[in-house]
């Protein structure tokens, strides 16, 4: 299917991959959590081979059949984006075709390596995505990068990417709110159908209060009836239900992204599906490592304080 970014509102469930004691993928662990996860009821779109499913711990052939195996679990009525986590331009063609033939239907641009050290904040990935935009045969997306990163997209950049008729899609996860609302302005300025998906894990009630299409989030894995009652109080223009949503979050957002370092955060949602009978283990590939027992202990703890355990 073509999509377009109003295909895309709604939550956007990026999925965390589970492993065995091996290392090896589990399959049988991953349909489980679509199973939790991707639900009609409760998610719109679903996000593979991000971050959340150690996208870049994967070889080409694992990514492929995570994309197809989603595919066929989910179905072909609902939009299936998949991450391209590319070294340069040569390299994220060759992703993004790869995606598209095994039945993606969005490719999700991560940035460059070449855009770090400052260079984000310059026309190099308007550019980059012009060529993407001519070469690749399917619809885009990029996935924004905390500010301090030094791979985040500069408001003037972000806005001309988000003119380019192929990016349907920023995934906005900036990191602060001030970036984040001013990227929403000035990209709903310049593209209006380009959708903004809310990303920035610490902020979610307040990004959807300002104004967005949805909410992308590997929390969604974990707690996606959360996430969704959240972003149906705010489409409702309900401020207490959307307080009331917020305030079940909250103790499961400080124990999964709270501890440092944050990038453990997806082993941590693995955590608490294990600790819901979802999956049997909860470690990711190296370099990531497995969570200490009291951080374990306190996403028990939050999901059982959200009322989800």
């Amino acid at each position: 299917m073509t999509l377009t970014g109003k295909d895309l509102r709604g939550i956007t469930v990026a999925t965390v991959l589970p492993f065995d004691e091996a290392g090896a993928i589990d399959w049988d662990g991953y349909a489980a959590v679509l199973d939790h996860c991707a639900r009609p009821e409760t998610t719109d779109c679903v996000f593979v081979n991000g971050h959340a499913g150690e996208g870049t711990a994967l070889s080409d052939a694992e990514r492929i059949e995570v994309i197809r195996r989603t595919r066929d679990q989910i179905g072909a009525g609902r939009p299936l984006l998949a991450g391209i986590i590319p070294t340069g331009i040569p390299d994220a063609l060759r992703q993004a075709e790869i995606a598209r033939e095994a039945g993606a239907d969005v490719a999700v641009i991560f940035p460059a390596e070449a855009l770090g050290g400052g260079n984000a904040s310059t026309k190099a990935a308007v550019r980059m995505f012009e060529q993407l935009a001519r070469d690749v045969q399917m619809p885009l997306s990029h996935f924004q990068f905390p500010i301090a990163s030094g791979f985040g997209l500069s408001t003037e950049v972000i806005a001309e990417v988000a003119q380019i008729p192929e990016v349907i899609a920023i995934k906005e996860g900036s990191a602060t709110l001030l970036a984040y609302d001013e990227n929403r302005r000035a990209v709903k300025a310049a593209a209006p159908d380009t959708a903004i998906l809310p990303s920035n894990f610490h902020w979610f009630f307040a990004q959807v209060a300002l104004g967005g299409d949805g909410i992308l989030s590997g929390l969604a894995s974990l707690v996606p009836g959360l996430l969704a009652d959240l972003w149906q109080a705010s489409e409702a223009m309900d401020l207490a239900a959307m307080r009331a949503a917020n305030d079940r979050l909250y103790p499961v957002v400080r124990a999964i992204y709270g501890p440092a370092p944050v990038i453990d955060m997806h082993t941590r949602m693995k955590d608490g599906l294990v600790a819901m009978g979802v999956i049997r283990n909860a470690t990711p590939r190296l370099p990531l490592l497995p969570q200490s027992p009291a951080i374990r202990d306190g996403v028990v703890k939050a999901l059982r304080d959200a009322q989800v355990l």
